[in-house]
């Protein structure tokens, strides 16, 4: 087999390439050395402050969802062991995957149109891994002080005072990581029945197991891993670039304003030392939680938190600078060029929301909170009776798949003359399954063929819903 390679055509389309000057953050580690460990540094801010907002909403809706009731039941329960999902007065049965399956489609759709319009915004502001990583970051400033302190902390030799610092800390971590495990788990059993098993240490195996195990998932994500999941381990940072395009809103540094960068006074003009507005000051650097140079370019590492924003905005003040060196801009915009905040590939997302979230509404609408299995007699498919009529034997599974207990009206049709034996009125409680055993029978005359074609149909016996169901089976004629 030939190795020789072909030549490389002169026309072949090449993939432009820009070349970037990287300067080397001072006092700064190999961010990508496992044992490295990053200080995330203090800030304040208008984005900060919008950040610290929407992770409290974000949190207290987290905490307080499963402790909310709804007509006599859990608000949002996802009960596993049940098979059924309850979100306020919607119960989903299996039978509702495609309802499911829409939603998540929407979900997906979503976040594609908002990373294409204002770049990895979910990451900084509202994603569990960043919350939570803050989280324990502010207990960390309330055990062992600023970024500095539990720098100098760490290089020190254990002695009384950082243990018990350490033990403090570590202790606030794992306390607020099992309420995080408790919370969880309140999604997907009773809260009320979970707490109480919880205090009085009466839990099963299987829930003592998933607690320990969320429990400690919190605490080595969020006190020890965090930004090594961002950077290493979370898929959204890997295909988010096949969402970005140069209009899209991310946090840039200015070049052309910023560089040269270098120390001055506050009084020294910029322009007569031949620099740019950046200071060099490194604080950019310092707040990152992913510990990135946001001056080095547009990275995949970037969460779009807006931290170095903030930073660069006090340093700018303090100078008595234009604020924006660093600020969320596009790369066309730096560029000096048009910025088309309207183009084709945001409005095919928004045209694909509109369709996804047109046809999750009209599959919710649309939706019959009622459900029948037929299970026929498989020993005998049909036998004669005492009146000489051919009967069959079927057991009926109604589900009621809404959250109120109903009664329901019971029938078949598409042979003439049939004749019911068993209930034919039934009270199905909420969210349960009623099986019914009952034989049909028909007039042999009335049979034409071996197998007839019947509908079982099931109605709601309510003058406010107008709720029923058919499902086809057969009638069977003895040989």
């Amino acid at each position: 087999m030939s190795t020789d390679k072909k030549p490389i055509s002169p026309s072949t389309t090449k993939i432009p390439v820009k070349n970037v000057k990287i300067h080397p953050a001072k006092n700064t580690k190999d961010r990508y050395k496992p044992g490295d460990q990053i200080y995330v540094r203090k800030n304040s801010g208008f984005f900060q402050k919008l950040r610290q907002r929407m992770n409290l909403v974000y949190f207290a809706f987290f905490a307080l969802l499963p402790w909310l009731q709804f007509n006599g039941h859990q608000a949002v329960l996802f009960d596993i062991s049940e098979q059924r999902f309850t979100l306020w007065g919607l119960t989903l049965w299996p039978q509702d995957l495609t309802l499911l399956a829409w939603f998540f489609i929407f979900g997906a759709f979503l976040l594609f149109f908002v990373t294409t319009f204002l770049g990895r915004v979910w990451c900084g502001y509202m994603c569990p891994q960043t919350v939570w990583t803050f989280i324990f970051i502010w207990f960390e400033e309330k055990t062992e002080g600023t970024a500095n302190q539990r720098r100098k902390l760490d290089q020190q030799k254990m002695n009384g005072k950082k243990l018990w610092k350490k033990t403090l800390k570590h202790s606030c971590w794992l306390l607020f990581s099992l309420f995080t495990a408790m919370t969880f788990a309140g999604y997907f059993s009773p809260m009320n029945e979970l707490f109480i098993n919880i205090v009085t240490l009466n839990t099963t195996t299987t829930m003592a197991v998933i607690l320990a195990f969320f429990t400690f998932a919190t605490y080595g994500n969020a006190g020890w891993m965090r930004e090594t999941v961002c950077l290493h381990m979370c898929p959204y940072a890997r295909f988010q670039s096949a969402m970005f395009d140069k209009d899209t809103l991310t946090v840039a540094y200015d070049n052309d304003r910023g560089e040269s960068r270098g120390a001055r006074g506050r009084k020294q003009d910029p322009k007569q030392l031949g620099l740019g507005d950046c200071i060099d000051c490194n604080l950019c650097v310092e707040v990152c939680p992913t510990g990135i140079d946001i001056r080095n370019g547009l990275q995949y590492e970037c969460i779009n938190c807006g931290s170095c924003v903030d930073a660069c905005s006090s340093v700018m003040t303090r100078m008595k600078y234009d604020q924006g060196l660093i600020r969320y801009t596009t790369e066309h915009e730096l560029e000096g060029k048009k910025v088309h905040l309207v183009r084709s590939k945001l409005i095919g997302y928004a045209v694909i929301l509109m369709v996804m979230s047109t046809m999750l509404i009209l599959e919710v609408i649309n939706r019959v909170p009622l459900s029948l299995d037929i299970i026929r007699d498989r020993t005998e498919l049909a036998k004669e009776n005492f009146n000489g009529e051919i009967e069959n034997v079927f057991t009926l599974k109604i589900l009621n798949m809404s959250q109120t207990d109903n009664t329901y009206k019971l029938s078949a049709k598409g042979i003439e003359n049939i004749e019911w034996h068993g209930k034919q009125e039934i009270l199905v409680k909420a969210a349960t399954v009623y099986t019914l055993p009952i034989s049909i029978s028909v007039d042999p005359y009335e049979l034409k063929s071996y197998m007839t074609d019947i509908m079982f149909k099931v109605e709601q016996i309510s003058p406010e819903d107008d709720v029923s169901i058919e499902h086809e089976s057969r009638f069977f004629n003895k040989r």
